[in-house]
């Protein structure tokens, strides 16, 4: 089995036997650098550029030698995308269905709530990809303005009376 995960910079890696350099300071290529990471073996890093923050370095490990030469860039782009929508879909579930949020102590409540919280994220998903709404935090939003909205103008109202 492998992974695949971000990389600090400042991790030792080495290319050649024993002499270690900085992450940093390597020049990786579209196609990747098999180099050994530092009390662990031989993996192979990608560089991913972003448009408004600086680089991220991503290590990539299988433990078949052969088949970690075998990925491509296009390999790991495909793979940093599965990648990036789990962590979507943790972040999500966590910060709009409140997956986190227990209210209860019993085991059984623990099931209502994980099951009552990934029930929404299949509702808000099917609302997405039927185009209601363009992404799961809209709905969230637009509660909150509403609300705040709504107390506003009920108290500029009362104000006005008083």
């Amino acid at each position: 089995m492998g992974f695949l995960f971000g990389i600090d910079k400042s991790r030792t890696v080495s290319n050649k036997l024993e002499k270690y350099c900085l992450l940093r300071s390597l020049e990786i290529l579209d196609e990747g650098l098999i180099t050994h990471l530092r009390a662990f073996r031989l993996i192979k890093l990608f560089r991913q550029d972003f448009k408004k923050e600086d680089s991220r370095d991503y290590i990539v490990y299988l433990p078949d030698q052969e088949a970690l030469n075998q990925i491509t860039k296009s390999e790991f782009v495909t793979i940093h995308d599965t990648h990036w929508g789990i962590e979507s879909f943790h972040r999500a579930i966590k910060q709009v269905c409140g997956i986190c949020r227990f209210m209860v102590r019993d085991s059984q409540g623990i099931k209502t709530q994980i099951f009552c919280s990934l029930q929404a994220f299949v509702c808000l998903e099917i609302m997405r990809s039927e185009n209601i709404i363009s992404n799961w935090y809209e709905l969230q939003r637009n509660l909150f303005t509403l609300v705040v909205r709504d107390y506003i103008v009920e108290n500029l109202t009362n104000a006005g009376a008083a």
